[in-house]
């Protein structure tokens, strides 16, 4: 099977291709009752959307959204929502040269081998287009978890890190990098400017914080919150590492130094770090949840590399079209979204099991 679909209770489903007509999602298990329109999702797709700087892909799509079924009179009915946005700005033609050829670290050869046949524009399936409609998605998952908040942001690129000392909430919305750190953003203008030119890539990190999460959420065993975050990143387009809370390092800790500590507080237990990120035994902790995503560089870049054809022969690759130099750049709200829909996904599987 061709899986298409992610969650439990409040499940999505996203369809259609880089270089078709339109594509959708259809999400099921949203509770009735919640205010919700087109302009609620907008500006979410808005942050994701494709050339709106020299430092992401130049194709100009417009995304805009539009809600099919499952509202009525500004509110959901609990039925099926659909969504769709039209494809606007494909050129084909720029992907003809790789009809039979592969491109080494992008899903070509992988799809050919597991369906016989593949969709060499722009991807297909395989192309980040699809995240489009993670992040409407994500914008209906945000109104069901209410309170609770997310935000992600680009904690390194290239191999260059952000001082968390310089950390500035307010700095991530005025640069193109979602970067907190505005000397790390200006340094990063060169990097991603020097790899566009050259033909080349970045691969980036990316950090999401998910803030007012309660005690509670998740399972001890086939259900944890921790293994679906990972399970909802992993899923994301040219993502290839997911750690949660200090992830590998914690692997470098004694038991006393990873130990969460904690004192009797007025409305719980206080926590003295969160090396955990925020779950325990698959189960939030009341503590912010904390997720690092690593995006690998863009597979489609100009720079010729050696591969091979659909007969096996030798050949050289070399992807013309418009690619984004750092993925990563527009992974930030896609990550954001993948967050908020596992999250909306386990408050509702918390209060079908315990009310």
């Amino acid at each position: 099977m061709s899986w298409n679909t992610f969650g439990r209770v409040l499940r999505f489903t996203t369809w259609g291709e880089s270089h078709g007509p339109a594509i959708g999602a259809v999400i099921d298990g949203c509770p009735p009752g919640i205010e919700l329109a087109e302009a609620d999702i907008q500006p979410f797709l808005d942050a994701r959307k494709p050339g709106q700087n020299k430092f992401t892909t130049q194709r100009k799509e417009p995304d805009e959204v539009r809600i099919l079924s499952g509202v009525f009179e500004g509110k959901t009915t609990g039925t099926s929502l659909s969504l769709l946005i039209e494809n606007k700005d494909q050129r084909s033609k720029d992907y003809s040269e790789i009809a039979n050829t592969y491109r080494p670290s992008h899903a070509d050869y992988a799809y050919d081998a597991k369906y016989g046949f593949r969709d060499y524009r722009g991807g297909g399936r395989s192309s980040a287009r699809e995240t489009a409609m993670r992040v409407a998605a994500g914008a209906v998952a945000r109104k069901i978890i209410g309170d609770v908040t997310n935000l992600a942001y680009v904690s390194e690129i290239g191999g260059d890190r952000i001082d968390p000392a310089n950390f500035d909430r307010e700095e991530i919305a005025r640069n193109p990098f979602w970067c907190p750190d505005a000397e790390a953003a200006k340094r990063w203008e060169a990097l991603v400017d020097d790899a566009r030119k050259a033909g080349s890539s970045l691969g980036a990190v990316v950090e999401c914080v998910a803030t007012g999460v309660p005690a509670g959420w998740g399972a001890p065993v086939y259900a944890k919150l921790d293994s679906d975050l990972a399970a909802g990143m992993m899923s994301i387009n040219a993502v290839k590492g997911v750690e949660i809370g200090d992830g590998f390092d914690a692997a470098r800790l004694t038991g006393e130094q990873n130990a969460d500590a904690m004192s009797p507080g007025e409305d719980g237990p206080e926590f003295a770090a969160n090396h955990a990120g925020g779950i325990a035994g698959g189960i939030s902790t009341g503590q912010p949840v904390i997720c690092r995503v690593a995006f690998k560089p863009t597979s489609s870049i100009l720079t010729p590399v050696a591969s091979v054809d659909r007969d096996g022969k030798a050949t050289e690759v070399r992807t013309k079209g418009r690619h984004d130099p750092c993925v990563g750049i527009r992974g930030t709200p896609v990550v954001e979204a993948m967050m908020a829909l596992v999250l909306a996904d386990h408050m509702m599987l918390h209060r079908a099991q315990c009310g």
